[in-house]
């Protein structure tokens, strides 16, 4: 879904550094972007928290993925004509199994594991998804190096950790199980998504893909008996106010500041959203819920983002 980006154009740069080399100073704009991705996405495991309080799982998933796929096409068309729309039906096949992976299979899953665990645990045993990339990689044939397999086993190792509560009855092993398939299925859609015939305009390709992951939720929702009963009247305010923010925050303000990042600053530092996205979701959590930070989460957690963290440094140099 993402291609490595070019150095950003707006960067201006200083006459030289300590090692005599031009510095290139970033843009006022780039941090901006980068504080929404950095608090926004962090935020939408506690959004998805609020959520489901009151809203089925699949149901709320789909809608929200449906809706906000539906606006992003409407606001491409509107600004660039009909014509972003059209793709080859390779492309629409292709864009609409990644949405399977990410949305129906990803984050459909996340939301309904949110409805028994922690939203900040959550956040944790997602954040170890650059390792399962990794390693799906080598399975692929590339050899990312020692450090990003150094990086692989830190998150494991942290991913061991973080299942203790679960193991131990504090929150329930398959609320765990669930988060842990989920982040499997992403790094799937992630890696299949720069390997299968994608739209080329990206934007074009992230509204097919909800559109898509979204339908299929709300399918998988309806399968499973989720609209028996349902009364809409029963929805609290705050489950609706949470569903309002992460369609138009979570989905299209994220994602836009995501795409636009990506063109206009370096990887290496667009990629620092898969460390601070956790610790973000951790904190608002404990302040905002009052989820209890325990051992296992804190050391967990802690050992999780130095892996992530050493993978993509280890990027950074590529």
């Amino acid at each position: 879904m993402t291609s490595r980006a070019a150095d950003p154009a707006p960067a201006t740069t200083l006459p030289t550094g300590p090692t005599g080399k031009p510095v290139r100073r970033i843009p006022g704009p780039v941090w901006a972007a980068l504080a929404i991705v950095y608090v926004v996405w962090g935020s939408t495991y506690l959004g998805i928290r609020v959520v489901v309080e009151t809203m089925p799982p699949f149901l709320s998933a789909g809608g929200r993925f449906v809706l906000a796929g539906v606006l992003l096409a409407a606001l491409l068309a509107w600004r660039k004509g009909i014509g972003v729309l059209r793709i080859s039906r390779r492309e629409l096949a292709s864009a609409s199994l990644v949405g399977l992976l990410l949305l129906l299979g990803g984050n459909g899953l996340v939301v309904l594991a949110e409805t028994s665990i922690p939203s900040g645990l959550a956040a944790l045993l997602v954040a170890v998804v650059p390792a399962w990339v990794v390693l799906l990689r080598t399975a692929s044939g590339e050899r990312p190096g020692a450090a990003a397999y150094t990086g692989v086993l830190l998150g494991l190792a942290g991913l061991a950790v973080l299942t203790l509560p679960g193991l131990s009855g504090e929150v329930r092993i398959g609320g765990v199980v669930t988060v842990i398939v989920a982040s499997l299925l992403w790094s799937a859609g992630s890696f299949s998504a720069s390997r299968i015939p994608m739209p080329a305009n990206p934007f074009t390709a992230s509204a097919y893909e909800m559109i898509a992951g979204g339908l299929g939720c709300l399918l998988l929702g309806l399968l499973r008996g989720e609209h028996h009963g349902l009364d809409v009247a029963d929805v609290s305010l705050r489950s609706w106010t949470a569903f309002g923010y992460l369609v138009l925050f979570g989905s299209l303000l994220a994602f836009t500041a995501y795409a636009w990042l990506l063109q206009t600053a370096p990887l290496s530092l667009v990629a620092t959203y898969a460390y601070v996205n956790p610790v973000v979701a951790v904190a608002l959590g404990a302040l905002v819920l009052g989820e209890a930070v325990t051992w296992p989460i804190a050391l967990g957690g802690a050992v999780v983002v130095a892996g992530v963290s050493l993978i993509v440094s280890t990027e950074r140099r590529n």
